[in-house]
């Protein structure tokens, strides 16, 4: 059974939930990304269209989730704190748009855990490397959490910058702004070839060191 047929038999989401999260893509993130925000994608042909992929990215904003699903144009599940889940319509919108749960500080295995079942069941694994947002988008912390799904899946990791998402929403303000954002999306990284701290660190600062350098290249 070829790869596609196998991943179209292990969906990870009704076939109804995947058409409305494709109906929500392209009527709503791609006309504000491209329209509203002016966004510049370079890289776009980095992405594996197929397969296990864990996509790793700097994250400065919460509209960076549908911006990076958008960008490489397939489904992506992200784990998204405990408390979103308690928000009326949020809750149905970020389910939607392949989010799952998370016990903030406590949740590490059970994040790996529903990465992982994302993985084998079609969808890529979108994870922030600094594990939270950063006020200029860059990762002066990285978890080591993606490289070690990497490792066990022995997915690649497909390095994304965000630049100028930081400025979306003003402090005190709910409106987003119509700010200029350029997305590079860089080639895919070799998974770590075991579950070695030392092994999981070098790939981890690789993916950084990739990023920081797409991020500089600014607008």
């Amino acid at each position: 059974m070829s790869s596609k047929l196998t991943l179209m038999g292990k969906s990870r989401e009704p076939r109804i939930s995947l058409f409305l999260y494709h109906l929500f893509k392209w009527s709503v993130v791609s006309p504000m990304l491209h329209s509203y925000f002016r966004g510049r994608i370079y890289g776009a042909e980095h992405v594996p269209h197929q397969g296990p992929l864990v996509i790793v990215s700097n994250h400065a904003s919460d509209f960076d989730p549908p911006i990076v699903s958008c960008c490489v144009r397939r489904p992506v599940a992200y784990m998204a704190k405990e408390e979103l889940f308690q928000v009326p319509v949020l809750k149905q919108a970020i389910r939607l748009y392949g989010a799952y749960p998370v016990k903030r500080g406590s949740a590490d295995r059970s994040a790996i855990r529903e990465a992982m079942a994302a993985l084998d069941q079609g969808w890529a694994a979108g994870i922030f490397l600094q594990g939270t947002r950063t006020v200029d988008g860059r990762i002066p912390g990285p978890k080591l959490g993606a490289a070690l799904i990497a490792a066990k899946t022995q997915a690649p990791l497909l390095p994304v910058s965000l630049w100028g998402t930081q400025a979306i929403i003003r402090k005190g303000s709910a409106t987003p702004r119509p700010v200029p954002l350029t997305i590079r999306i860089g080639q895919p990284i070799p998974p770590p070839r075991s579950t070695e701290r030392e092994e999981l660190e070098a790939v981890t600062q690789q993916c950084v060191e990739v990023i920081h350098a797409m991020h500089d290249l600014g607008r």
